[in-house]
């Protein structure tokens, strides 16, 4: 088992691991980390015991945050995904304006059909 130095709140700390997870150590100690040194901001030099006891709770309210939001996410991607699918109207085209493009079409060709005369 690898031994790993981590540094929580400016206080080094060596916690051994299994192989392939220092990854996920060094990253977990990073968040703790990043909850510690605002504390030892604002109150100073705490002892090590609270100082990690404080910052694992902090860390532990921002957790149950997410999962709160992620839970909401997850309800309301099932209430959609239950929800019968619409379908859209089909746009009609009124009789009108299926018979001008007809007609601009024909007029289109006549045209071509002339050019292609003279051309010729």
């Amino acid at each position: 088992m690898p031994d790993i130095e981590i540094t929580i709140g400016e206080r080094k700390f060596f916690v051994n691991c299994r192989e392939g997870e220092e990854h996920f150590l060094n990253a977990a100690a990073k968040m703790l980390d990043g909850e510690a040194m605002p504390l030892q901001a604002q109150m100073g030099r705490l002892p090590e015991a609270r100082m990690l006891l404080m910052a694992g709770l902090m860390l532990a309210d921002r957790t149950a945050s997410v999962e709160d939001e992620l839970r909401l996410a997850r309800e309301r991607i099932a209430e959609l995904e239950s929800r019968p699918v619409q379908e859209r109207p089909v746009a009609v085209m009124p009789r009108e304006v299926t018979e001008t493009l007809a007609e601009i079409a024909a007029r289109a060709e006549s045209l071509a059909a002339s050019i292609e005369e003279r051309l010729a």
